[in-house]
């Protein structure tokens, strides 16, 4: 609230100068109509009501320390409110200006984004000094004019003594008129008190001003001439306060307004008989002011706080990613396009309210650090587990490598496939080398092979004839007549199924396209009898167990390891989902997704537990 607005109201001081027997009936009119005036203005507005002054943009952001520091050590900073927000706003944004600048350099260079890390703002610490300079400065002049306000509070009280005296002495018939007078013009020079205090010390102040002026008899012919001269005056300030109706500067207005209702106050009461026209007058153009500033600080809180609830949500939408989700470089990417794509509409936002726009910026900048610090943290582990799997595979090359010249057919191919297995075992490597590196193994291997293949051509020829047997396999699934029952059809492609496993090896190049055919022919013909992906398993599980007692019973111990794991895992998942929040889309789409995953699982289980009832069909067999 500005120190005008805040300013206790006066009372009109009177010059005075006929004698008091001529004037009897003046001053009771005189003091109603500052009654009146002082009940009936419009109210004041309160420390909302900011001043919107334009402030230019400084360049960089030593521009803005430049003038932080120049509002720190001027008394400016006493009201430049506004200005160091609004500088606050502009010097963190140019600091995330900086650092996606500097981002984009480091991408250009050749670096990777998850490695980058920003310079240590310098100009920061000496931002904030500035800042507490200002708030300091700020916190010493409120405490100063507390103290002050509270020392024309006890300068009024002792002025009220003074009148309340001068009363009693004018009610014994010798009025001291210019003593009154200066009673007046030292009550005026005394500024602010508490706002509490207000209202109290004015009635007081009005009710002795009353007392005095029923004792004291003013010149009728006085009074009439006040009269008109206020008349004048007031209507003036009428005139003018109706012509603010046409200001563009809603803010500027209302100032106006201010500075002419205390004029208005100031001035002298004019003729009975005309006080309430003029004032309706006047209220009725402080009304529109009035009405128009409200209207327009009203539509300004409402659009800061659709500003303060857009800037909310990405927030909330920032903060509730579930990170332990994003298990991939695609994963990460696409949620790094998705905050930027929040940083841009965060931008295009305008400012909430003054109270909460740096907090909502600072919870905004928050969150995004934390985004960014986690995606550093999964890519600095992704490369290092990355790094280790390169030297695991630089190693399997050698092996291969120092093994592909053996001729020890056997033992080395066996030393091969092993190799191979735990190839696909090991993790990724990145990009730049997998390719290579995986041309490098296979070469060694194919290599070897080839040359096995050469040595043993008796073996290749088995291999072909196997071949053949395994396409003719594939010809009969497909030569199944569909007319006969479903139950005759599932039983000649089991027959079929199992005269597939009784084949030995074929060419190992021919291996992976063989099977794709086998499974595409079975496929076919399952799905056409209805029998879903489980009961194939099962299908293939039954033609594939293997003989030997020692061998079924290391089968069943295995699939009795893999139930009880899908046990725990169901119960892990049920367990979760019963913490989720679905009082969002993003808690309720994760829920779908688990209780889908769930029902997979318990499916899954369902296949293992039936081949270990199997298995142990086979293995009470082979004990008779």
């Amino acid at each position: 609230m500005s120190e005008s607005i805040k300013s206790n109201v006066q009372p009109q001081e009177l010059n005075i100068t006929s004698t008091p027997d001529e004037a009897v009936n003046a001053a009771t009119t005189e003091f109603t109509e500052q009654n009146s005036i002082n009940e009936e203005t419009p109210q004041v507005p309160t420390e909302d009501a900011v001043n919107e002054t334009a402030v230019a943009r400084p360049a960089s952001r030593q521009e803005i320390i430049e003038r932080l520091q120049a509002i720190a050590q001027s008394d400016d900073a006493l009201n430049s409110k506004a200005e160091i927000e609004s500088l606050k706003v502009q010097f963190y944004r140019m600091r995330t200006a900086e650092i996606e600048t500097a981002l984009k350099e480091h991408i250009a260079n050749g670096g990777e984004e998850a490695l980058f890390v920003p310079q240590p703002d310098e100009l920061e610490e000496t931002f904030k000094q500035h800042l507490g300079q200002i708030k300091a400065k700020r916190n010493a002049w409120l405490a100063a004019q507390e103290k002050e306000m509270q020392e024309n509070y006890e300068k009024k009280q002792q002025l009220l003594e003074q009148l309340q005296a001068l009363v009693e002495k004018a009610a014994q018939g010798t009025p001291e008129v210019n003593e009154f007078r200066a009673l007046q013009t030292a009550w005026k020079e005394i500024k602010n008190v508490p706002q509490s205090q207000v209202a109290p010390l004015w009635k007081q102040y009005q009710l002795l001003g009353e007392q005095f002026y029923d004792v004291l008899k003013i010149n009728s012919e006085f009074r009439e001439y006040d009269f008109k001269k206020n008349l004048e005056t007031k209507t003036m300030l009428c005139t003018q306060a109706e012509a603010l109706a046409e200001e563009t500067d809603v803010i500027s207005a209302f100032r106006q307004l201010q500075q002419l209702h205390n004029e208005f106050r100031e001035t002298g009461p004019v003729a009975p008989d005309l006080r309430e026209e003029v004032w309706n007058r006047f209220k009725a153009a402080s009304t529109i002011i009035n009405r128009r500033h409200q209207e327009h600080f009203e539509a300004k809180k409402e659009k800061e706080q659709e500003n303060l609830d857009k800037k909310t949500a990405i927030c909330e939408e920032i903060e509730q990613m579930d990170f332990a989700a994003l298990t991939t470089y695609q994963a990460w990417n696409n949620a790094t396009q998705q905050i930027l794509d929040l940083q841009a509409k965060w931008k295009e936002i305008g400012f909430a309210p003054q109270k909460m726009n740096l907090k909502i910026f600072e919870r905004f900048r928050t969150a995004c650090d934390h985004f960014f610090v986690q995606k550093s943290e999964f890519f600095k582990e992704t490369k290092n587990t990355q790094s280790k799997n390169l030297e695991r595979k630089k190693e399997l090359c050698e092996q291969a490598e120092a093994l592909k010249d053996s001729e020890d057919w056997k033992a080395t191919a066996e030393k091969l496939t092993k190799l191979q297995k735990e190839w696909k075992e090991i993790g990724t490597v990145s990009q730049k080398h997998s390719e290579a590196l995986w041309k490098r193994f296979v070469s060694a291997c194919d290599y070897f092979f080839e040359r096995r293949n050469s040595a043993t051509s008796s073996q290749r020829t088995v291999e072909q004839e196997n071949l053949k047997l395994k396409r003719q396999v594939i010809e009969k699934i497909n030569a199944i007549d569909t007319t006969l029952p479903a139950g005759e059809q599932t039983k000649q492609l089991q027959a079929l199924a199992q005269e597939w496993n009784s084949i030995g090896f074929v060419p190992f190049k021919e291996k992976d396209k063989l099977y794709k055919e086998y499974r595409e022919a079975s496929n076919a013909l399952y799905e056409k009898l209805h029998i879903n992906a489980n009961e194939r398993k099962l299908a293939n599980f039954r033609n594939n167990i293997g003989k030997g007692a020692g061998s079924l019973q290391r089968e069943r111990d295995h699939l009795i390891r893999q139930y009880e794991a899908m046990k725990n895992e169901i119960a892990t998942y049920e367990n979760n989902i019963g913490f989720l929040s679905v009082s969002n889309k993003k808690g309720a789409s994760l829920v779908d997704v688990m209780r889908q995953k769930v029902e997979k699982l318990k499916l899954d289980a369902k296949v293992i537990l039936e081949k270990i009832h199997l298995v142990e069909d086979e293995i009470e067999k082979e004990a008779k």
